[in-house]
């Protein structure tokens, strides 16, 4: 399993809500997730084992941007 981070545009409640079912449905892609928005960055830290380019998919099909954050 490995922790990814993204800086993303998720800025508040109703946009966790809105990208929720999307992350919430793709089971063999995120394992876990959160959004931390009281950080500038908004970062969205995902468990997987799955790339990053899988999570960004899922997060776009959602109608937001997500830019993997440097381990």
């Amino acid at each position: 399993m490995t922790t990814l981070k993204f800086k993303t545009n998720i800025n508040c409640g109703g946009c966790i809500a809105k990208v929720a079912p999307f992350m919430n449905e793709k089971k063999e892609v995120v394992h876990t997730w959160k959004v931390d928005t009281t950080t500038p960055d908004r970062i969205l830290t995902v468990e997987t084992e799955k790339a990053a380019e899988d999570v960004k998919a899922i997060v776009a099909a959602a109608g937001f941007k997500a830019e993997e954050l440097a381990a």
